[in-house]
């Protein structure tokens, strides 16, 4: 009987990094502060502007963000592989961030990796946009394309929701998108 070695994928290795930060600011809640983005603090703080990718403001964050990311993920990094995933992972974050530095309250403080993952998000339904899923509560399929772009614009009108980490994101994941379908085109 041959047994399946377990994967340690980028995909699970950031989940692992997430999930130590989470714990690690309900043990020094301080970190929120030292490493998340607040656009006033940026020239002191610069290494925030992909630290705070990893700080999540609590445990419905957390969950709602990695389990989006082991979704599309998983599904993104089968069709161009994981160093490219983790370009438009890391390439999404730090747009979006530049976007809330630019955009965001100066002295509000963002967290979380929604803009990555809106990253791998844009990716994916750019490439596969009739792709069926399922989105709680709605007991239907619904194109990828819908499921990204109506999340987006939901999320966007949420109270103490950093929208413009989540449009950087998406405008990374768009544009990596396009150009990997424009080359899955090109091979058959």
């Amino acid at each position: 009987m041959r047994y399946r070695r377990f994967n340690l994928n980028p995909i699970w290795i950031i989940i692992a990094t997430n999930l130590l930060m989470l714990v690690a600011t309900y043990i020094y809640p301080r970190l929120i502060f030292l490493l998340g983005l607040m656009p006033e603090l940026f020239l002191s703080r610069p290494w925030t502007i992909l630290t705070n990718i990893f700080m999540h403001s609590g445990l419905w964050h957390f969950f709602a963000n990695m389990l989006t990311l082991y979704f599309f993920g998983a599904y993104l990094s089968r069709l161009i592989g994981d160093s490219k995933l983790l370009i438009i992972y890391f390439g999404g974050g730090i747009l979006g961030s530049i976007l809330y530095i630019l955009l965001g309250e100066p002295l509000s403080i963002a967290v979380g990796a929604s803009g990555a993952v809106f990253a791998l998000g844009g990716a994916l339904a750019m490439m596969r946009p009739k792709l069926r899923v399922i989105v709680f509560p709605i007991p239907v399929p619904l194109p990828l394309w819908v499921a990204v772009i109506g999340g987006f614009v939901i999320l966007s009108f949420l109270p103490f929701v950093a929208w413009q980490a989540h449009l950087g994101g998406l405008i990374i994941g768009l544009i990596a998108g396009y150009i990997f379908r424009r080359k899955e085109r090109y091979l058959f």
